[in-house]
């Protein structure tokens, strides 16, 4: 390969701030590494195994390593660092443009390598083992929740062939089952009563497990300082502060508070052409479990809030509802990162200023 100067960039393509680009695609056992040499112009397609990769790269002089963020991107990230490498990882949407030709592990080695050179690509913020295991309990309470809701929503259509139905909520659905069995003694076999009293004692042991993870997300909010942070501001709670310092990773990987907002997905889509630009519905783009306990928490302080601001009181006098929602969610997404990027205790009341020119 010659050597071509990237338009615009004032760099050679395959070499970085000095440094030699390699585009490496991680799967479960085998590794596609792509680079050039840049003393030869040689294009290097490397097979690693799993074992191999660290030996291999820890006889290399630091290089940047492009790494497509998806399963096991953080580990490897954190590994390659600590040898003295610097990695971005960069997300799968910005890789596919430059798939050439059928979908292969050199093909997207060679995307990651090319994608990772262009002029404003975006990278995603390394996470720490801290944060990767915090999202993991939350990843586990939130598939405990579905299996619950999917429990007690069976149990009651279950009881409701035989004539049985229960007010809402699963504390009147517990008061209630075992007198209703016992109604229905005579209508539904013994074995069936049983498998049914089993399934009520299914349901409370998921209780009881979402209620150990929620303590164990209680105790990383006690042990971490920017946690702490973000839960003082309203309408943040428990899952919603330790959510969003996991999922954000590196907070100073955005840019601004707006970026950050952006990212979540809490920004309206925009269409344009000819100068004109179109504003429509947020775009919803991002992590769609941060997003979610972002617009709980804002209806929580539109419903709860005992002062919730000129600014709050004038947005709901002119818009819907919902747009009011969102604006608040947005409002905490920015408050989120500019505490924890600026390392900062919230402040109620505080007016952000932008600095004097020089």
């Amino acid at each position: 390969m010659n050597r071509i100067a990237a338009q615009g960039a004032g760099q050679i393509i395959g070499l970085i701030d000095g440094r030699q680009v390699v585009g490496l695609d991680i799967a479960k056992s085998v590794f596609q590494l792509h680079s050039v040499d840049m003393s030869t112009g040689e294009i290097v397609n490397m097979q690693l195994k799993r074992a191999k990769v660290l030996e291999y790269f820890a006889n290399r002089v630091p290089c940047l390593i492009g790494i497509e963020a998806c399963g096991g991107a953080h580990h490897w990230a954190r590994e390659l660092t600590g040898l003295g490498h610097s990695v971005r990882l960069i997300h799968a949407k910005a890789v596919r443009p430059f798939v050439a030709g059928n979908k292969t592990d050199v093909t997207d080695a060679r995307a990651i390598w090319l994608a990772i050179q262009q002029p404003g690509t975006k990278f995603v913020g390394m996470k720490t083992q801290a944060q990767q295991a915090t999202l993991v309990l939350h990843r586990q309470r939130e598939l405990l929740m579905r299996m619950k809701v999917m429990q007690i929503n069976a149990l009651r259509g279950l009881l409701y062939e035989f004539g049985a139905t229960f007010a809402r909520g699963k504390n009147a659905l517990f008061s209630e089952i075992e007198a209703t069995l016992e109604s229905l003694a005579l209508d539904i076999p013994q074995y069936v009563a049983d498998s049914l009293r089993e399934q009520v004692q299914r349901i409370k042991k998921l209780v009881q497990d979402i209620k150990a993870i929620e303590q164990r997300l209680a105790q990383r909010l006690r042990d971490d300082e920017d946690m702490k942070r973000v839960a003082a501001i309203p309408g943040v709670g428990l899952l919603t502060a330790t959510a969003a310092i996991a999922t954000m990773g590196e907070a100073k990987a955005f840019k601004s508070a707006r970026e950050f907002c952006a990212w979540l997905g809490l920004v309206p889509q925009q269409r344009g052409t000819g100068g004109k630009v179109l504003l429509l519905g947020i775009s919803k783009r991002g992590d769609t479990y941060l997003r979610t306990l972002l617009i709980h928490g804002a209806r929580s302080v539109l419903a709860h809030a005992k002062e919730p601001g000129q600014w709050l009181e004038q947005l709901k006098a002119r818009r819907p509802d919902n747009v009011v929602v969102v604006a608040q969610a947005a409002k905490m997404a920015r408050t989120i990162w500019a505490v924890t990027a600026r390392q900062q205790d919230y402040q109620r009341g505080h007016q952000s200023t932008k600095p004097q020119a020089a």
